[in-house]
């Protein structure tokens, strides 16, 4: 017999795939509040119960479009190598990502990019939704920073301040990109920021700031 397991996931990654990508061109194409749940089922020809199986809420439509991100942090600092600290770990991954222009680091000039960005930060219930997002990050990161903050309120405070100049540096990266500067031209200002941001975070942090083989 075939893998019928395998092929019942991908074919629910699919659609999920499907029904993020139709919302938020949807959404683009007219308006957030004007588009409904149901004319997202019925422009891929499902039933809004079928729909709601798949996403429970109008937003996690759009979140789901940042799904690779979820968790991210966490897995960053967990996985890195031995000698590199945590925050130095996030600062090569954070690096890494302008370098690629990835999206979730805000430099990024593309049309599409920016049409996702105006409308996750223009609309109210997406920016409160991506708090809830957010926090899920936080509390992943908070467990893969226990063993070097010794856990509890200590690791959720450095998880947040994490996450918070992650999200920052983010934001203003985008802000100057649609202000008129060019995802290039903005790259050695915006490493140089990210360096700065992170060189805080190890004065604030220091426990995270040495590498595996100092905390032995």
């Amino acid at each position: 017999m075939g893998d019928t397991g395998g092929l019942r996931e991908r074919k629910k990654q699919q659609m999920y795939e499907r029904l993020s990508d139709t919302a938020v061109r949807l959404f683009l194409e007219k308006d957030y509040e004007q588009v409904t749940v149901a004319d997202i089922a019925a422009a891929v020809d499902i039933s809004k119960p079928t729909l709601f199986r798949y996403f429970p809420a109008k937003e996690d439509l759009v979140l789901h479009q940042l799904a690779d991100h979820a968790g991210e942090a966490g897995r960053v600092v967990a996985g890195r190598p031995a000698g590199r600290s945590p925050l130095d770990a996030l600062l090569h991954h954070f690096l890494a990502g302008l370098d690629r222009r990835d999206p979730v680091t805000g430099l990024n000039d593309e049309t599409g990019v920016l049409a996702f960005h105006r409308l996750l930060y223009g609309t109210p219930s997406l920016v409160a939704r991506l708090h809830t997002f957010m926090e899920r990050d936080e509390a992943a990161l908070a467990d893969a920073v226990g063993k070097e903050t010794g856990g509890g309120v200590r690791a959720r405070l450095a998880a947040g301040q994490i996450v918070a100049v992650q999200r920052v540096l983010a934001q203003e990266n985008w802000r100057r990109i649609t202000a008129g500067r060019d995802a290039d031209g903005l790259h050695p200002e915006a490493v140089a920021t990210a360096r700065s941001a992170f060189a805080q975070l190890k004065a604030g942090l220091p426990d995270l700031a040495r590498d595996r083989t100092e905390t032995r």
